[in-house]
């Protein structure tokens, strides 16, 4: 399919294919599907471990994962900052400025870890 209107023609014949499979996997879904599926008592209770479920639908989480989580991202986003700054740093022009931006990161970050140490954050209990 060439031309000007080549590249329509195309983009045409695959969201049509597209179309096509859809209704397809749709229609197969239920033909082959059973009628009245079935239902046995216990079906949509929740499940815990193969336990009955105790207590109230309602638990409170405690703080210590939101920390936990915290700290991963602020550490995630250290390393996405780190990686390019290796690979910056050895090319012309990025000598010693680099070099003292990315330790008043590291920096910023350390005294960050070094307060939750010093608070006993990091003590799982």
């Amino acid at each position: 399919m060439t031309g000007y209107l080549g590249s329509y023609a195309t983009l045409g014949l695959l969201l049509l294919a597209s179309v096509l499979f859809f209704v397809t996997a749709f229609s197969a879904n239920r033909v082959l599907r059973p009628a009245r599926p079935a239902d046995p008592p216990g079906k949509r209770t929740s499940y815990e471990c193969g336990l009955d479920p105790v207590g109230a639908d309602w638990a409170q989480m405690q703080i210590r994962y939101y920390v936990y989580a915290y700290l991963y991202v602020l550490f995630a986003v250290e390393a996405v900052f780190l990686f390019p700054w290796a690979v910056v740093f050895d090319r012309p022009g990025f000598g010693l400025v680099t070099v003292v931006e990315m330790a008043v990161f590291v920096a910023v970050l350390a005294l960050g870890i070094l307060y939750a140490w010093r608070r006993n954050i990091l003590r799982w209990t």
